[in-house]
């Protein structure tokens, strides 16, 4: 499936642009953020802390928080 992925701040520096479109199996917003911690290494261990998100970190599905919704474990479909 087809994700749009968009960075800010030092985490666009780390992957180089605002937006990547991610081809991905990964069907949690944790599971994705693993595949994206692969492919663009700089941003491995800023993104998390420990099974959360680090707290200055901000994710967002479809314009709502992760964090609001099921956290990590908040699915993922295509086009999203």
């Amino acid at each position: 499936m087809q994700i749009e992925c968009g960075f800010f701040g030092p985490f666009r520096d780390a992957v180089g642009t605002k937006t990547v479109e991610v081809d991905t199996d990964a069907d949690t917003v944790g599971a994705l953020l693993d595949e994206l911690e692969a492919t663009y290494p700089e941003l491995e261990g800023k993104l998390r802390d420990g099974d959360a998100l680090d707290g200055s970190v901000v994710v967002t599905l479809n314009g709502d928080h992760v964090q609001h919704q099921s956290g990590m474990e908040t699915a993922v479909a295509d086009g999203d």
